[in-house]
Parts: structure tokens; sequence; C-alpha cells
């Protein structure tokens, strides 16, 4: 039986199979790792067709006289009713990010500070990036008055609310 340092010559064999394989291996990993590993973290691009639909319907009330109604908007380009359409549109895009939806409800379970934020309501219904929307919003705790404030001018600017003064009688 040859040997090679301490193997048999039957496991040489096995070893010199298992060394082309893992060679093999290295050299497609290292054709892999030559793409930037930023490119392959990042999330594809929002395809061109995924963004003819962008149409929304914002419904909002209780925030004013001023501001309540229902606009209609469009992006790319921007247009409709809304009376900021494009920061609408901006907003939008600059909440848009892969596998986020922009118009999530807060989440269960989410520990939230005990505001309020006022009576408005608003509900948006329509397409953004391809995908439906039915989402509404209001301002009843620091979580919902943060998701609204995220969509600001899409949604009206309400301001952050700010804590009253409680008097005490005989004080």
């Amino acid at each position: 039986m040859t040997q090679i340092g301490f193997l048999p010559a039957r496991r040489s064999a096995v070893a010199q199979i298992l060394a082309l394989g893992a060679s093999a291996v290295l050299a497609g990993l290292a054709s892999v790792s030559a793409v930037p590993a930023a490119s392959a973290a990042a999330p594809p691009p929002v395809r061109a067709e995924d963004r003819v639909g962008d149409h929304l319907v914002v419904t909002v009330r209780h925030a004013g006289a001023a501001r309540d109604g229902t606009y209609r908007l469009s992006c790319h380009p921007a247009g409709g009713s809304h009376p900021e359409a494009r920061r609408a549109c901006d907003v939008l895009d600059r909440n848009t990010r892969w596998g986020r939806e922009p118009f999530a409800p807060v989440p269960d379970g989410s520990m939230c500070t005990m505001q309020y934020g006022g009576p408005a309501t608003a509900h948006i219904t329509g397409t953004w990036a391809g995908r439906r929307v039915d989402a509404t919003y209001d301002r009843g705790d620091g979580c919902r008055i943060e998701r609204w404030n995220r969509l600001v001018p899409l949604l009206p600017d309400l301001g952050t609310p700010r804590p009253t003064a409680v008097s005490r009688a005989g004080a």
C-alpha cells in the first residue's frame, strides 16, 4: 500500500477529491465576492411599471375646515387635487422601502405614549407601488401621531400636541 504522509493510498484519493472540491467551491466564492457587498444587500429598484398606477384618494375629517376634504393624488408625475401633490409624492417615495409597507398600522403590542393628538382622522385608498392601499389614520396616542406625522404633507400637518396644564381648584 502506497502512503502519502500518514494516509493510506485509498484515503489519499479521497483526500485529493475533497481538496479539488474545496478549491472549486472557494473559486466559486471568489467570483461571487467580486460583486460589491452593498449591491448584494440593496433592494431592487422600484420598476417603472410598478409606478404607473400610483393613484391615491385621501379623505381627512375633523382636522379643521381648511384641512378637511377628499383629495386625489397621482404620482410619477405628481398631480391631482391634493394641495401639495409634489411634496406628498416625495414623502411617499421617501417612506417606501424594500420590505416595509409605508401604510402599515402601528404594530400590535407597541409601547406608545399616552397623548391625544385630537379628533382628526384620515382614510387613504388606491394603489401605491403596484399594491392596493386601504389605510386609516387617527391621532389617538403617540404611536399613531408619529405614524400620521411620517406622512405629512400627504396628511395635513397638525403639529405635535402639547400637554395641557391641569388647573387644581383651591391650589
